[in-house]
């Protein structure tokens, strides 16, 4: 599977704004804080972007900031087409119910890169069976806990004393490490700054 190797922050400057693609550093050590430019040698210049530019880089935004590859993105938004929600916030719902979305947003991992190997290496379970697919989509009632012969890595022990602003929809235990989806997701429980009719007119010209 191919894979983005490059700095991170890189992304974050070529949008535009912040993705929190680096967890706690992009609160404290955020180079997109100090140089809030597209990369490149020509970085600086201003450029007038067309229609077609806003869709796009509305587009690439969100794609990074949920770590997809264009195909799988693609997949997702033909998924939401065929809902019966508008489509801009089916696209939204489906990519906040990932598996590795959740484990973000409970806390369990400082970014959604870190989540997505948390998945990945099997510590995560729904209801009590290992899943370690990060696009497995979770439903309203599920259990999502970290594996019991995992919780004392020390990535974990030190969750315990952390709280962390859950999203509503969702509640977290520190204490057993356990989470539980209450409800799915609203457009208002969706914090990323998304003009979601931007992606839509760029998919359907």
């Amino acid at each position: 599977m191919a894979k983005y190797t490059n700095a991170d922050c890189r992304q974050c400057r070529r949008e535009g704004c912040k993705l929190f693609l680096k967890g706690e550093r992009c609160l404290t050590k955020c180079s997109f804080d100090k140089r809030p430019v597209v990369p490149g040698q020509h970085g600086t210049a201003r450029k007038k972007i067309s229609e077609y530019g806003l869709q796009l880089r509305e587009k690439q935004k969100v794609r990074k900031t949920y770590g997809m590859l264009e195909k799988q993105f693609r997949l997702y938004y033909e998924k939401a087409v065929r809902s019966k929600e508008s489509t801009g916030f089916a696209l939204l719902k489906m990519l906040e119910l990932r598996l590795d979305n959740v484990v973000y947003r409970l806390g369990l991992g400082m970014s959604r890169a870190e989540a997505r190997q948390i998945v990945n290496h099997g510590h995560i379970t729904v209801n009590g069976k290992k899943v370690n697919i990060p696009s497995y989509q979770v439903k309203v009632g599920d259990v999502i806990a970290v594996k019991e012969n995992k919780a004392n890595l020390e990535m974990f022990k030190n969750l315990k004393d952390i709280k962390v602003n859950t999203p509503k929809w969702l509640e977290m235990n520190n204490e057993t490490l356990t989470g539980k989806v209450l409800a799915l997701p609203e457009r208002d429980d969706i914090d990323l700054n998304i003009k979601e009719h931007l992606i839509v007119e760029f998919y359907s010209r």
